[in-house]
């Protein structure tokens, strides 16, 4: 008999909050938290971005970090979240529970402030290792006091969707019996510059799927979840917060940053999902799309969904006009709205939106709408044509 895989806790940090709640108050008031970058110095200021509001000295403070610990702010905002996500699912570190993290930045940000200081303060040299992705994971790891299995997914933006499906299969498989997985992912002048050299990056505030979109809006987060077997989530009396009922994984093997005509590996990884959790296409109540608001992304994207729903389209929208494109924790962040979906019962605005698509048959949703919500496909699409869709259920 096939395990279903529970989500007995969720923890998140964006620019539009703090905390799961606060989380939930900005997507009800359709409060975006894209704008102005005040904390990292560069010299890209004409860009909005999604920036977290909190220093990397308050985050230390605040999560009680030991000097003699190495942190990079993607660690910081990582450990945040899942410290949220651990105690509602009331889990504490004597409990054996393995870590599946997502990121792809790591602690760049420190190589970048300090590289020209290692050759001249040796204390410093110890950043050099930050610039791994595991080691972030495993700086999360030790402070939380995990001493199961950690690992990291590196996949780009399908980063965060992937340590979940990762995590799944992990539970399934028997290997261990709770997971902690999720991503985290911090602004930098290496994404600014990266992103900015691909000309993908708006000056504006970013518009998802509308006509007249100009490029995205980066931004930083991290967002965990607890995930369990339904046997032992209930065994153990816990709240399930909802179902990952099925999960796909493709590539759209076309490009190093862009996603071909056909969206041919969005098609396959939402078809995944579906065949896994043996769900019909008309099942699903709404789609969070990836919708980073560039011109490639949202078309290809368009096309498959049109290729898998064909005239009967659920609601569809793009929550990163809400946080900018936080990249490895996108997969994450936006699970967690998914799951906010099915328990609010409402589809979350796609904001900035003003004009259709004219290759596409379909609008994104603009204001809130409350629905019956019981099943959500929340989709993840990352560079190296790595695409990654979830599946979310209602208890």
């Amino acid at each position: 008999m096939s395990k279903r895989i529970a989500i007995t806790g969720m923890g998140v940090v964006s620019a539009i909050g703090t905390n799961v709640q606060e989380n939930l108050l900005a997507l009800k008031q359709q409060k975006s938290g894209i704008g102005q970058l005040r904390l990292l110095a560069t010299v890209h200021q004409n860009f909005p971005c999604g920036e977290i509001k909190l220093t990397n000295a308050k985050l230390v403070e605040e999560l009680k970090v030991q000097q003699e610990e190495t942190f990079t702010r993607a660690a910081l905002l990582g450990v945040k979240a899942a410290e949220e996500a651990l105690q509602q699912a009331q889990i504490s570190a004597k409990h054996k529970i393995a870590l599946v993290n997502g990121t792809s930045v790591g602690g760049m940000d420190y190589t970048e402030k300090l590289y020209q200081d290692f050759s001249k303060n040796p204390h410093t040299t110890k950043y050099i290792e930050a610039q791994h992705p595991g080691f972030t994971s495993d700086t999360i790891a030790h402070h939380l006091g995990i001493k199961g299995l950690v690992t990291t997914v590196s996949t780009a933006c399908s980063s965060g969707a992937n340590a979940l499906i990762t995590g799944a299969k992990l539970l399934k498989a028997g290997k261990v019996e709770t997971v902690l997985a999720g991503g985290t992912d911090c602004l930098s002048k290496f994404t600014l510059n990266g992103f900015n050299s691909l000309k993908i990056l708006s000056e504006q505030l970013c518009q998802p799927f509308d006509q007249h979109r100009k490029g995205l809006n980066l931004g930083e987060g991290a967002a965990y979840l607890v995930l369990e077997t339904e046997e032992k989530a209930n065994a153990e009396n816990k709240t399930i917060l909802g179902y990952l009922e099925g999960y796909g994984n493709a590539n759209d093997a076309f490009h190093q940053t862009a996603s071909s005509a056909t969206g041919e590996g969005s098609f396959l990884a939402m078809q995944a999902a579906l065949n896994a959790a043996h769900i019909h296409p008309e099942e699903i109540s709404y789609i969070n799309a990836h919708g980073t608001a560039t011109e490639n992304n949202d078309l290809s994207e368009g096309i498959a969904v049109q290729r898998i729903f064909k005239k009967q389209l659920p609601k569809i929208s793009s929550t990163k006009a809400f946080t900018g494109h936080t990249l490895a924790a996108a997969g994450a962040i936006e699970a967690v709205f998914s799951l906010l979906s099915i328990q609010e019962q409402k589809v979350w605005p796609n904001l900035n939106f003003q004009t259709q698509m004219a290759e596409l048959s379909f609008s994104p949703e603009t204001k809130i709408v409350s629905q019956k919500i019981e099943k959500v496909l929340s989709n993840s699409f990352g560079f190296g044509g790595n695409c990654s869709s979830l599946l979310f259920s209602a208890v």
